[in-house]
């Protein structure tokens, strides 16, 4: 199958390039910058920003992973929606047979934050006109470059101790990225998968502070939490962005969504995609595994 993956060079793009073209399928790389794209797969410009540059991106495709959003920006909401949008209308223009679209965990009843509002904004915008979408909901995803896991790591090994906001009492189920990149394989032309939205999870729920306890055992580190209920998401987005690489305004989407609760509350996808994902501790170690050998191929 020829396959579109906007998102080439991102944290799961880049990922997920390579083990659709090891399942057989033709991969198109969707970038801004095909000049300088690396990665597996055609690349070809395209930008769901510029509407127009998406017609000859999709042409010839039978599928597409939709893996971008902008949450650096303060406009998030707005530039996701129009994007998806024209996405939508590209995608049926050109043909395709199925969107596969990775969003976010979290219960539809739950006063959502901003960023898990929109990306259930998005899913619901990508079926606009009438492509079968397929929608993955992940938590706190780990594998070496995620966001969320980056801050979580640098959290860890930058604050021995650290006062912390409220938020860290929240459950999460975070999964690993090979998990992710393999159910993201595993729903594509897959008739049982079509038109849903399926939630994945690692194997473990697990509170953010434990989380964090858990990279520090690893790690071999002591690390000492001090809760304070009244450090405001303002306050928590600026600490985060002078004790780790995670930018103010990202930082702030995330931790607007950290009092969200993210577990999976329906696990369909365990029997479409059949598999045993790996536990919180094995997720870790890779990610660490995986820093370690880029700081040594780029010494």
């Amino acid at each position: 199958m020829r396959v579109l993956v906007a998102g080439a060079s991102g944290f799961v793009g880049k990922r997920l390039c390579p083990a659709l073209e090891e399942a057989g399928h033709e991969v198109v790389a969707m970038t801004r910058h095909p000049d300088s794209y690396s990665g597996v797969g055609k690349a070809t410009y395209g930008d769901v920003h510029d509407h127009d540059s998406l017609p000859a991106a999709l042409e010839g495709c039978e599928a597409a992973y939709y893996l971008v959003h902008s949450l650096d920006s303060d406009d998030f909401e707005r530039l996701d929606a129009e994007a998806a949008k024209a996405f939508s209308k590209a995608a049926k223009d050109a043909g395709l047979q199925q969107i596969v679209y990775l969003g976010g965990l979290g219960d539809d009843a739950d006063d959502l934050s901003a960023h898990l509002r929109s990306r259930r904004q998005v899913e619901k915008l990508l079926q606009t006109d009438g492509v079968p979408v397929t929608s993955l909901r992940a938590g706190i995803v780990v594998g070496h470059g995620g966001i969320s896991w980056e801050m979580t790591r640098q959290l860890v090994e930058h604050l021995p101790a650290m006062i912390t906001p409220r938020w860290v009492r929240t459950r999460t189920q975070p999964i690993a990225v090979g998990d992710v990149v393999r159910y993201l394989v595993g729903v594509l032309g897959n008739e049982e998968a079509m038109g849903r939205g399926l939630d994945v999870g690692g194997t473990e729920v697990l509170e953010y502070v434990e989380m964090m306890r858990r990279v520090a055992q690893i790690e071999g580190r002591k690390m000492l939490v001090v809760p304070v209920p009244l450090l405001t998401p303002s306050l928590s987005s600026h600490w985060l962005s002078l004790v780790t690489s995670v930018d103010t305004q990202t930082g702030r989407s995330l931790i607007d969504s950290m009092s969200n609760e993210v577990v999976v509350r329906d696990d369909s996808i365990r029997r479409i995609v059949p598999f045993e994902p790996m536990d919180y501790d094995e997720a870790v170690l890779i990610a660490l595994g995986e820093r370690a050998r880029e700081a040594r191929s780029s010494s």
